[in-house]
Order: C-alpha cells, then sequence, then structure tokens
C-alpha cells in the first residue's frame, strides 16, 4: 500500500450545495485531495442546518451531516455576489484541477461560472456539475432534491411501498450519495482522459439521470413494452418467495431465492412442511407464481410462530438466501461495518472515539486518510487566500470589499 495518497497534490474547489455535489468532493478528499469548500459569508452552505430539519434525528452539539459530507476540507467564506470576489474566483480556477458545482444554470450564468466562462483560465481543468434535473429540457431550471427528482420523479417512490399505502418519505441523502458516485466517476474519468489528451473536460451528473438508472431494470421494461410495475400487496404477491413475512417478535424477513427449483425443497424441509414439495400446486415455478397468494398465507401462519432469532438459525442452517430489516440503531452496531472499515474512526482528538461512514470506493493498494473534522465557517479563508499568493494587504483589500468574511 502506498504510503503517500494516491489524489494528494489534486486541487479541488467545491462550490456546490447540500448533498450529491459536495460528496463527490468529498470522497475525492479521502484519497487526498485538497478541498477548498467555498461559502457564503455568515450563513455558509445551508447544508450547515439540515440536521435541525425534522425527520432528521437530533444530535445536541454534532452537526453530523456536515461531518459526514465535508470532512476533510477547508472553508473558505466568499461572497460570489461582490465583484471583489471576482479576481479571487479566477485565482481558485487557476489553481484547481477540478471544480465543482450545483448551481441551477441561470445561477451559473448569472455569476460568470459556466463552463465557458470558467474554461479559458484553466484549459486543464476539469468542471464537474450535478442538476435535480439534467441541463436540458423544460425543466432544467428546476431546484431538485433527491427526493423530488431522484425518488419521486422516477417512479421509485410509487413502486418501493405496498398497495393501497401512500409513498414514505426516503432517508435524506439516499438518492444523493449515489449521484455523488457518479459525479466522483465521471471526475476520476475525465482527469483519465486529461492524462492522455492535456485538455480538461466538462462532466454532469444528474438526480434524474441516477433515478433512471437505479430503477433501470423495470424502466427498461416499460421502454420495450412490458406493463408497468404497480406497489405491491404483500399478501397477493407476483411471487411468494419473494416476499416479506413478519416473525412472532414482530420483525421482519425477506425470502430471495434465485434458484428455486434448488432452494425450494431445503425452504420447505427446513420450516417443517416437507410434505409441501409434494403437492402440485408447489411443484414447479409456474403453478407457486399461480398459487403466489395461497403460498403467501400459509408462509405468514408459519413465520408467526417463532421469533425472528430462531427462523435466522433454521434458515442459515438451510443455506437459504434471505434478509432482515434492520433499523438502523441495529445497522450502526453491524460487526460487519466494522469488519469491513465502512465504519472508520473520525481523527478530532477525542478520548471517545467517534465514527464515521467511509466512501464506498477503495482500492485494496491505495490508503486513504484518515477522516478529519469537516471546518467552521471561513476557518481557512486567510490560509487559502495565501495559497493563492494573496498577502496582508490583498486580503485587507478583499475584507474591505466585503468579499471575504
Amino acid at each position: 500500500m502506498a504510503d503517500t495518497p494516491l489524489l494528494e497534490g489534486l486541487h479541488v474547489v467545491d462550490l456546490a450545495s447540500f448533498i450529491a455535489g459536495p460528496a463527490a468532493a468529498t470522497i475525492l478528499g479521502d484519497f487526498g485531495a485538497d478541498v477548498v469548500k467555498v461559502e457564503p459569508p455568515r450563513v455558509g452552505d445551508a447544508y450547515r442546518s439540515l440536521s435541525r430539519m425534522p425527520p432528521n434525528p437530533r444530535v445536541e452539539g454534532v452537526n453530523y451531516p456536515w461531518q459526514l459530507d465535508n470532512r476533510n476540507k477547508r472553508s473558505i467564506a466568499l461572497n460570489l455576489k461582490s465583484p471583489g470576489a471576482r479576481a479571487v474566483v479566477e485565482r481558485l480556477v487557476t489553481w484547481a484541477d477540478v471544480l465543482v458545482t450545483n448551481f441551477p444554470p441561470r445561477t451559473r450564468a448569472k455569476l460568470g461560472l459556466e463552463y465557458d466562462d470558467l474554461a479559458p483560465l484553466n484549459a486543464r481543468l476539469v468542471y464537474a456539475d450535478v442538476t435535480g434535473f439534467g441541463e436540458e429540457g423544460p425543466d432544467a431550471h428546476l431546484p431538485g432534491f433527491d427526493v423530488t427528482a431522484y425518488w419521486a420523479r422516477s417512479g421509485l417512490m410509487d413502486v418501493t411501498r405496498q398497495r393501497d399505502a401512500p409513498p414514505a418519505i426516503n432517508a435524506f441523502g439516499s438518492g444523493d450519495h449515489p449521484t455523488a458516485i457518479t459525479l466522483f466517476a465521471g471526475i476520476m474519468t475525465a482527469l483519465y482522459r486529461r492524462e492522455r489528451t492535456g485538455q480538461g473536460a466538462r462532466v454532469t451528473a444528474s438526480l434524474v439521470a441516477e433515478g433512471a438508472w437505479a430503477a433501470g431494470m423495470w424502466l427498461q421494461a416499460v421502454l420495450v413494452g412490458g406493463n408497468a410495475p404497480r406497489p405491491v400487496d404483500r399478501s397477493d404477491p407476483p411471487n411468494a418467495l419473494a416476499n416479506a413475512y413478519r416473525t412472532a417478535d414482530d420483525r421482519w424477513l425477506l425470502l430471495a431465492f434465485a434458484n428455486e427449483d434448488k432452494q425450494v425443497p431445503l425452504f420447505l424441509q427446513a420450516i417443517g412442511h416437507p410434505e409441501a414439495a409434494q403437492n402440485p400446486r408447489y411443484a414447479d415455478t409456474q403453478n407457486r407464481r399461480a398459487h403466489a397468494a395461497e403460498i403467501a398465507g400459509l408462509l405468514d401462519k408459519t413465520f408467526a410462530t417463532r421469533p425472528l432469532a430462531e427462523w435466522r438459525e433454521v434458515l442459515d442452517s438451510a443455506g437459504l438466501t434471505y434478509g432482515v430489516a434492520q433499523t438502523l440503531d441495529e445497522f450502526a452496531h453491524d460487526p460487519q461495518l466494522v469488519a469491513n472499515r465502512i465504519l472508520v474512526p473520525i481523527d478530532d482528538g477525542n478520548a471517545d472515539q467517534h465514527l464515521t461512514i467511509d466512501s464506498p470506493v477503495r482500492l485494496d493498494q491505495e490508503r486513504k486518510v484518515r477522516p478529519r473534522p469537516a471546518p467552521d465557517l471561513g476557518e481557512h479563508t486567510e490560509s487559502v487566500l495565501r495559497d493563492l499568493g494573496y498577502d496582508d494587504a490583498g486580503i485587507e483589500d478583499l475584507r474591505k470589499a466585503e468579499a471575504i468574511g
């Protein structure tokens, strides 16, 4: 494993807000890039206040989403609306290898932050842009959050519910973080292209495109003339062996049998109904589908007789594929997360070890930097400006012009 982080020496300017764009910059920082977070003075990135918005959990004194998606960054408080800030922006662009933004098209144009505005300043610049609904079309100007663009617009919110149940609000960021991975992949592809051509590039990603990709299997079926899937009634499912069942202690198991011919006899033997394998209604896939409601009813009664722990032992002994609908509290203490370094300690100097979630991209031959605390607003304004060549007088001029905090 290399001693020097892979992306050490790479300069990144994070002009994005909220989750997808900043999270992509965070992954670059995880691999050692120097990431400068640009925030408006006094108020900062609005993401700083997200933990106070219900239904997010309240944790007194800990801004956990800010820490998750802005670790390993330096913060500069820069008023992009001030004419005096333009020179700083141009120096940042000249300094940068990568610039990340999620400003809506109209805002980018107003602030002079379009790709065509900045590319002439740095021919090697990788300009990474993430939007809600893409760069073109009638809705390109609309603001988009993952709940509206990724979940609702894509159809995922409609199909991931029980029939006759209203759509549920997703966990905040659950569409943003996959989009961040896509943006990161685009950035790294553009950097590879730059190695081959010497030229920078514009990278785009959108929440709605990510939603289409996530819903891709069923969306593709619709595109070739298939019936659009509708929310499932679990008591009358299309497939009783890909269905959820409640245990005696009010927990839920999800069966997921991919090889039914092999797994069904093992399953019936394990749950105490080997005779069912001889029933012609359950003998093959076609009949099991035709009698799915009947099978679901029988399995409902069976799983309701024993608690989750006992069923896990039964299914594990038979080598069967299933899942448990864990709570987030259970998942936070899941030993797989620590064993696989999915949870890693924050390097905050605290005697009590605090854990955070590592980004999911990793190379066995490359080490990541330890997660450092996310920056306070404007914490590194002066140090960043000095890196850009400003002296004391120049910094004071920027302060008088209200270009910096």
